[in-house]
C-alpha cells in the first residue's frame, strides 16, 4: 500500500471530537494497533489544540487519548520508537490508534508502506482536573 492510499481520508481533523464514538481515555494504559501518517494535505492545517500541523514536528492524532499526552510510539515490525505528543483527533480510518507527523514517520520507518503495527505507551496524560498521571510509557 502505497503512502497515498493509507493517508487519512478526511480532510479536517480539527472538525473531530474523541466524543464521536470515542470517549477520553485518560488511565495511561498501553495501547495496540495500526499506525498511519499525516498526508501532504494536511500540512499547515489546524489540529483540535489550534496549532498548525507541522511536518517537522513530533506531533500526532488520537482518537482517544486526551490532547497534550505526550506517548512513546514504537512500531512493532522494527523496533524503532519516538516521543510524540497528541495534539489532534484522528485518525478516521477503521483499525488505526494514531497518526504521526511524517518526521516520526521517518524515525519509526512506516513511510515505505504507509502504516505499520505499533504500540503507544502514554508517558504523561493530562486528566481532567488539570493534573497530569504518569501512563505506562513513564516507567
Amino acid at each position: 500500500m502505497s503512502a497515498e492510499q493509507a493517508e487519512p481520508t478526511n480532510g479536517n481533523h480539527a472538525n473531530h471530537r474523541a466524543a464521536q464514538g470515542h470517549s477520553v481515555d485518560r488511565s495511561g494504559k498501553t495501547r495496540k494497533g495500526k499506525a498511519s501518517y499525516y498526508g501532504r494535505n494536511f500540512y499547515k492545517k489546524k489540529m483540535a489544540d489550534g496549532t498548525q500541523m507541522n511536518p517537522q514536528s513530533n506531533v500526532a492524532a488520537s482518537k482517544t487519548l486526551p490532547l497534550g499526552t505526550k506517548a512513546k510510539v514504537t512500531n512493532l515490525e522494527n523496533g524503532n520508537s519516538d516521543v510524540v505528543e497528541i495534539r489532534d483527533r484522528g485518525p478516521y480510518v477503521k483499525d488505526r490508534i494514531v497518526d504521526v507527523s511524517p518526521k516520526t514517520a521517518d524515525k519509526l520507518g512506516l513511510k515505505k508502506d504507509g502504516t505499520a503495527p505499533v504500540e503507544v505507551k502514554p508517558i504523561d496524560v493530562p486528566q481532567a482536573d488539570g493534573t497530569v498521571k504518569p501512563g505506562d510509557g513513564a516507567q
